[in-house]
C-alpha cells in the first residue's frame, strides 16, 4: 500500500501531520475551482454586457468565488507554510534564535487567526440583517468564510508549532550540525 503524502514537500514532512494532507489536498483543489470560476464569470460578465443583456446574478457569483478563494487560499498557504512572513530571518538563523523566531512568527499568525475567528463570527452574525441582490441571500454566506479560514489558520499554525518545537524547524535533512560547544560544523 503506498504512503499518502498530499501536496506537502518533503522538507516540510517534519512539520506537518499526515492526517491534516487530505484537507490541504481539497483545500488546494477548492482554491483552484474558486480561481477558475471567478475568471470564467468575469469573462462572461464582460460579454454579456457588451452584447447588451446582462446577466445580473454573475456578479454576485463572481464575489462568492473571489471571497472565498482568497480565505481558502490563506488557509492553504498557512498549512503549505507559503505566507509572508519573517521566514527568512528565522530561516537565517540556528539554534534558540531560530526557535525564537519561529515560535515569535507563528504566535502572531495565530493571534490572528483567533481574531478572524472571534470578529469573522460576529460579522456573519451580523450578515444576516443584510441582504445580497438580486438573491437575497444574506451577507452572512460571505461572511461565513472568514471565521472557517480562522479556524484553519489557527490548526495549521498549532500543527507546525507542535511539530517545530518537536522536530527543530529546519529539515532535519539540511539541518548544520552542531559540536558540543555549540558551533556550526562543516
Amino acid at each position: 500500500m503506498r504512503k499518502f503524502h498530499g501536496l506537502v514537500l518533503a522538507e516540510q514532512r517534519h512539520l506537518k501531520w499526515p492526517a491534516l494532507d487530505i484537507l490541504e489536498q481539497i483545500l488546494m483543489v477548492l482554491c483552484g475551482i474558486a480561481i477558475t470560476g471567478f475568471c470564467i464569470l468575469v469573462m462572461c460578465d464582460i460579454v454579456t454586457r457588451t452584447i447588451g443583456h446582462p446577466w445580473l446574478w454573475l456578479q454576485e457569483v463572481t464575489m462568492t468565488f473571489f471571497i472565498y478563494g482568497i480565505f481558502i487560499g490563506v488557509a492553504a498557504a498557512t498549512r503549505r507554510n507559503d505566507h509572508l512572513y519573517l521566514a527568512v530571518l528565522a530561516e537565517s538563523l540556528t539554534g534558540n534564535r531560530r526557535l525564537f523566531f519561529e515560535i515569535f512568527n507563528r504566535v502572531v499568525v495565530l493571534a490572528v487567526a483567533i481574531c478572524m475567528i472571534y470578529f469573522g463570527y460576529l460579522n456573519f452574525l451580523d450578515g444576516f440583517k443584510s441582504l445580497r441582490m438580486p438573491s437575497m441571500t444574506p451577507l452572512a454566506s460571505f461572511y461565513a468564510a472568514i471565521p472557517l479560514c480562522g479556524l484553519l489558520v489557527a490548526i495549521f499554525t498549532i500543527e507546525q508549532m507542535v511539530n517545530g518545537w518537536r522536530n527543530g524547524f529546519a529539515d532535519p535533512k539540511n539541518a548544520p550540525h552542531h559540536d558540543s560547544l555549540g558551533s556550526e560544523v562543516l
